[in-house]
């Protein structure tokens, strides 16, 4: 589908403001980044560019678009935009060079999740989009692998879909959960779209149709006995569970095995203790007990304190709304511009909040290794004339070196190289197993090193004093 008018006006308002004074012959960079880890974690797990490429490739301004944009008026009644730019949004190509950094990779604040270079126009028209696709998701990649990380390795199922933000967002909830370690969702929609696993018990509805529970549960059991997993908190909790291992055993009888019962409510550690007691004593060790209500990372967290007999964790609104941190942040700024046949000039965003400083330059992040582990990332500019391996670091503005002979990769590699595709999407599983990979490789790495190499961090400190000198 064609979305390209999901963008905010004042992204067309600029484009034909350098239409209008001929800069639209100019090439700029911009980078997409955000300022602070979510959720007041040190990382971010980046997830969306798959929704990117997607976006790109059918990227124009339809006839129905310029239609569109031609009833737009300003203050004074008149037309917001002139044919002649009308005509060139209509014949504009997409011809920029995108490079990322790869979904499912750990990230840290400042670094460019993307780089995106070419005519200012579009990349100026990218913005919004490329915002709205990578902020979403990788928001929810990462409350995903923190609530796995509590999971400690057992199942985490995500069932959010009648809390998520429409649609849309239930959908690329879905997948950017499945990338930060879920193991299925609930959203069968999702699941093939995206081919993630899916998974799912009954509700309390179905209980309260019948007369009585154990009507319900031996119903149910005839219905779906390749797939029983009794909820078993409709009236009394420790009496359903009582109930499911009568209605297992029936199912027992004919062949097939309950894979368990699922609690929805009350003490979830005490219930959890007895309903794994009954279970076993009735020779169902296997039988798994599977917990929802309201879970996130701090939940489940607390409830493996209290000694919870729980194997699968259901966890819904609180994954994915995002809900103690409903949104990213990230932003996307011009770091370089050059005119046709000039050399690249920096460009920098300057701010009383330190924070708020861009960084200017054509940028790349190198990672850096030892004894097969990361040990730091230095941000640095492609077009100045020296690199070293010294570098600045963000959090405490401490120096520190890396040696030469150390193992490095680039993180940002190429996707689009002048509109043309050049990069290789892995499945959605293999997102999903490297994020994973990722997550183990950092989980342990509490003091990693991310900062700005310094030639970079010079340059960046000779514009701030320039800038401020003029005002």
């Amino acid at each position: 589908m064609n979305y390209t008018l999901l963008t905010d006006l004042y992204q067309l308002t600029m484009s034909y403001g350098y239409w209008k004074h001929n800069l639209h012959t100019h090439e700029a960079v911009f980078h997409l980044f955000f300022r602070k880890s979510p959720f007041k974690g040190n990382y971010a797990i980046v997830a969306g560019l798959e929704t990117v490429i997607d976006f790109i490739e059918n990227f124009h301004f339809a006839e129905d678009d310029i239609i569109y944009l031609a009833t737009l008026t300003g203050n004074d009644g008149q037309a917001l935009f002139e044919p002649a730019f009308l005509q060139y949004l209509s014949e504009l190509k997409f011809d920029c060079s995108i490079y990322a950094i790869p979904e499912g990779t750990v990230v840290f604040p400042h670094e460019p999740l993307l780089r995106i270079q070419g005519n200012i126009i579009l990349c100026q028209l990218l913005e919004t989009p490329l915002l709205n696709m990578l902020n979403f998701q990788t928001l929810i990649a990462t409350k995903a692998a923190r609530v796995c990380a509590a999971a400690e390795g057992e199942s985490v199922l995500e069932f959010g879909l009648r809390r998520a933000q429409g649609k849309d967002g239930a959908l690329t909830a879905s997948r950017a959960a499945y990338i930060g370690g879920c193991a299925a969702t609930s959203n069968v929609l999702a699941g093939k779209l995206f081919h993630i696993p899916v998974k799912g018990t009954h509700a309390h509805s179905w209980v309260m149709s019948f007369d009585e529970e154990m009507e319900a549960f031996e119903k149910y059991a005839e219905a779906m006995p390749n797939n029983c997993v009794f909820l078993v908190d409709t009236y009394n909790t420790i009496e359903g569970v009582k109930n499911a291992i009568k209605a297992a055993e029936v199912l027992r009888e004919t062949g097939h095995e309950a894979i368990g019962i699922r609690l929805d409510s009350g003490d979830l550690a005490a219930l959890s203790q007895a309903a794994r007691a009954l279970l076993d004593a009735a020779g169902f060790p296997n039988m798994q007990i599977v917990a929802s209500n309201d879970l996130d990372e701090y939940e489940i967290a607390a409830l493996k304190q209290k000694g919870a007999k729980i194997e699968v964790w259901g966890v819904g609104t609180k994954l994915v709304t995002a809900y103690d941190q409903p949104a990213l942040g990230g932003v996307y700024k011009l770091s370089a511009i050059r005119s046709p046949n000039g050399e690249w000039k920096s460009r920098i965003k300057l701010s009383e909040q330190a924070i708020k400083v861009s960084n200017p330059g054509v940028l790349q992040v190198k990672r850096f290794w030892e004894g097969g582990k990361p040990v730091g990332d230095m941000v640095f500019s492609e077009i100045l004339p020296t690199f070293s391996f010294e570098m600045h670091t963000f959090t405490d503005e401490k120096k520190h070196y890396f040696s030469q002979f150390a193992k490095n990769t680039e993180l940002l590699v190429p996707i689009f190289k002048q509109g043309k595709k050049v990069y290789d999407s892995p499945s959605l599983a293999e997102i999903r197993d490297f994020a994973l990979n990722q997550v183990t490789l950092f989980a342990e790495n509490e003091h990693y090193k991310v900062g700005l190499e310094l030639s970079l961090y010079e340059l960046k400190q000779e514009m701030i004093s320039r800038r401020f000198a003029q005002i």
